[in-house]
């Protein structure tokens, strides 16, 4: 399976952080890394869904979770054995697959039972003598087991117990041996002795076998229809056949019935867990419909994951998309304060104090001397005027308006009028469809001295419809605060046309004395000439939440 390197950026996305991965990903396939796929760990905000409508490019593909899942360390198409299979099949799949443990699957594929190698040994081999002679089977799979053909009688699939005995002696001897068992559970295996045919179907025997291919006298037949006697024919020799014999057994019935069953589609995790919790060598793996995919054995934890991640616009795990902590990094680009954790070994990590990731990615463009396409340097830059908002965020650097420029030149976009066009239409918070949208659509996650808080920002023109939906925002504030365990949680939203934000708070109440912004109503603070989360707001509320 080809490892495959997602390049994704943090939860609640951006346009900046969408814009950058689609950008890198590109860039890593254009110098031949063609299993590098963009990816996102959210929904596209309005303004991110509006320029990637406007270009052209398809949204990258959506990752719910990177927690590896117990499909991408199983191989597919397991060997298994059918309920009426008899042994003697098993046990030639277990000699040529090297597998311990074989599924019992029924008509449908779904599993029935388990049969081990150790089962099946312990089975044939352990039994003392006259135990040996003793085995369920049915007249199907014996017939099939031996290759025989029926001369009297016809095969069914009921079980039926028996007790086989050789009749390579004379008649009398052979008699005295099988005098007090009862007929009815009587296997008789011959080769052409005539007397012993005769015996055994005087007797009404279950079931007389005759080996080595040899044809029964026409009277000899007669006689075992007439006695209801099932003769079958076999072209064995007798030693071959009754070992054959005692391997006719179906699966179904050996198989032991308690097994343990994960989902294709839980996580490795679970699967560790559940393999501890039920001492079992092997679990089966199903699909959705309860089929057998494949079969989990403790070798199946040491598979390597076949998938990667490249991160962009975050290196903090509590951002990253959920279960990013199991897979392997290879990279970082972001433009953030560091937070991440340790890596196990030595990575790719750029970051730079700008405004925009896609200045990053765009610098790498220009260090590997690749010009991105059109569409691509106009995605770079639409992320770039949406994280300065339009070169005007005190995050905004020489480096990004120089990027800003190259970029424009070569999308042929003019900067003030493309960043106007982006945030026109992406300025309504109805576009969002639910007061919760809003907050979550670029809500970030911060910690500072055991208080962890969150801070979510919009864009818009005009402070009107606010006003009619903040008593939802608030409400959507409350319960994202509960659900995230947050000392305050908080939403910025931000003028555009004005540069100013009104900061609307739900937390504890003593933070209103140290907020140093003027209080416009109770959780509602005004602020002037603030327009970055990153390099204003953020800093500020750590300083806050310092003294409250």
């Amino acid at each position: 399976m080809e490892k495959i390197t997602y390049v994704v950026g943090h939860r609640n996305p951006d346009t900046d952080s969408i814009a950058s991965a689609i950008a890198y990903a590109e860039l890593k396939q254009a110098i031949g890394m063609k299993s590098v796929v963009a990816a996102m760990a959210g929904e596209p905000n309005p303004q991110t869904r509006y320029i990637l409508e406007r270009l052209g490019i398809h949204h990258p593909r959506y990752l719910a979770d990177v927690h590896p899942k117990v499909l991408d360390i199983v191989k597919p198409n397991p060997v298994t054995v059918s309920e009426d299979e008899p042994a003697y099949e098993a046990l030639e799949k277990f000699h040529a697959s090297g597998v311990r443990t074989l599924p019992v699957i029924d008509a449908e594929g779904k599993p029935q039972g388990a049969l081990s190698l150790l089962r099946l040994s312990e089975k044939y081999l352990l039994r003392d003598s006259d135990r040996q002679r003793e085995f369920v089977t049915t007249l199907a799979s014996l017939a099939m087991t031996l290759k025989a053909t029926f001369a009297a009688g016809s095969p069914d699939n009921e079980p039926i117990s028996l007790k086989l005995f050789i009749g390579a002696m004379l008649e009398e001897s052979f008699s005295e041996r099988i005098d007090g068992v009862d007929p009815a559970t009587l296997l008789i295996m011959t080769g052409n002795r005539r007397t012993i045919q005769l015996s055994a179907i005087e007797r009404g025997v279950r079931l007389l076998v005759v080996t080595g291919g040899h044809p029964v006298d026409a009277d000899v037949l007669a006689q075992a229809r007439e006695k209801s006697v099932t003769l079958l024919l076999t072209p064995h020799d007798t030693a071959t056949a009754a070992w054959l014999a005692r391997l006719s057994t179906p699966v179904g019935l050996i198989a032991g019935k308690r097994f343990s069953v994960v989902s294709e589609g839980e996580t490795v995790k679970n699967l560790k867990k559940k393999m501890l919790a039920s001492g079992e060598s092997a679990l089966f793996v199903i699909d959705g419909d309860g089929v057998l995919a494949a079969v989990a054995t403790k070798s199946s934890l040491m598979t390597p994951i076949p998938h990667s991640l490249i991160l962009v616009d975050h290196n903090e795990l509590a951002q990253a998309v959920p279960g990013a902590e199991d897979l392997e990094i290879l990279e970082v680009i972001d433009h953030h304060k560091l937070g991440n954790s340790h890596t196990a070994s030595p990575i790719t990590f750029i970051t730079s104090p700008v405004g925009s990731t896609c200045t990053l990615v765009a610098l790498r463009y220009r260090e590997c001397r690749i010009e991105p396409d059109e569409k691509i340097a106009a995605l770079l830059l639409a992320g770039i005027l949406s994280d300065t908002v339009i070169l005007k965020s005190p995050t905004t650097t020489a480096i990004d308006r120089e990027i800003a420029q190259w970029l424009g030149e070569i999308s042929k976009m003019e900067l003030e009028q493309f960043g106007r066009e982006i945030f026109a239409a992406s300025s309504s918070l109805s576009l969002y469809g639910s007061p919760m949208k809003a907050v979550e659509a670029d809500f970030k996650l911060f910690s500072q001295d055991g208080k962890r808080f969150g801070v979510g920002q919009v864009e818009v023109v005009g402070f009107d419809e606010f006003e009619e939906m903040k008593g939802g925002l608030l409400e959507a504030l409350a319960e994202v605060k509960k659900r995230e365990n947050l000392f305050i949680a908080a939403l910025m939203v931000t003028d555009i046309t004005a540069e100013s934000t009104l900061l609307l708070v739900e937390g504890h109440t003593r933070i209103a004395h140290v907020m140093e912004y003027p209080q416009l109503e109770p959780h509602l603070y005004e602020l002037k000439n603030v327009m970055s989360r990153k390099k204003q707001m953020v800093p500020h509320l750590i300083k806050v939440l310092g003294k409250a």
